[in-house]
């Protein structure tokens, strides 16, 4: 995984994964690893005997999901609690959300251009099969 280059205060700071607890286990691996194309860095099992698997997402940093087990959040909690969404980098925002939207999850937010305080992007959102938000980030030049 390549560390970040840019922090001045912790060196070879990025990120790393962003952890996610699966409310279907096989949805969730679909939609990472059959839908997006990210691959298995890891597998293990936690101390209580859930299945935790770390997926590469292209670049060396992960999403790590949890497999759902009696003690995990119900369908009722609140999307991404406490976290509010996460946003993975594309080249092409509006190509990743046509291929989703295809593959049959929701899209919240269409693909606009926005100017981010002199940052040039095209961003989009979807829903995971877990009720997390997802959203596509692509810089443009």
């Amino acid at each position: 995984m390549p560390l970040g280059t840019t922090n001045a205060v912790i060196e070879g700071c990025g990120t790393h994964h962003i952890a996610i607890q699966a409310h279907d286990w096989n949805a969730s691996l679909k939609l990472y690893r059959d839908v997006l194309g990210m691959t298995e860095a890891a597998s293990f099992t936690g101390g209580d005997g859930q299945k935790i698997m770390l997926l590469d997402t292209g670049d060396g940093s992960h999403i790590e999901l949890f497999e759902p087990s009696a003690e995990t959040i119900t369908q009722d909690a609140p999307a991404n609690h406490p976290v509010t969404h996460f946003a993975l980098a594309t080249s092409d925002a509006r190509a990743a959300t046509e291929h989703v939207r295809r593959a049959g999850y929701e899209v919240t937010v269409e693909p606009k251009e926005l100017n981010l305080g002199g940052l040039e992007v095209t961003i989009a959102f979807f829903k995971g099969p877990s009720g997390e938000v997802v959203e596509f980030f692509e810089v443009r030049s």
